[in-house]
């Protein structure tokens, strides 16, 4: 059985047992979450969708940790002016591992 949730304005396809990084959740580490915002449920040949989210289903995960992505490295210039601008960004995630998926 699988999901399809949405949180932090991205959708992630999961199932029991499964690790993800999601975007930063304000979670202790350890503590039990369930995200209720789910777009479809499968399992099979069967696929429920929901417009726009499955009633009654939610999938519940466990906070592993938090940690911050690779460094991305913005550059930006215009030749001939004499402007060059540097800047980095670390993006924050919380990882969970999948419980069960209920629906």
């Amino acid at each position: 059985m699988y999901a399809v949730i949405k949180t932090g304005g991205k959708q992630y396809k999961v199932a029991a047992g499964e690790r993800i990084k999601v975007e930063l959740l304000p979670a202790e580490v350890g503590q039990s979450v369930s995200i209720a915002e789910v777009l479809a449920i499968g399992e099979g040949e069967s696929l429920r969708v929901g417009a726009p989210y499955v009633e009654g289903a939610s999938v519940s995960a466990t906070v592993l940790g938090h940690g911050r992505h690779d460094k991305v490295r913005i550059f930006k210039m215009r030749r001939r002016k004499h402007y060059q601008k540097r800047q980095g960004h670390r993006q924050g995630f919380t990882e969970l591992q999948i419980a069960a998926v209920n629906g």
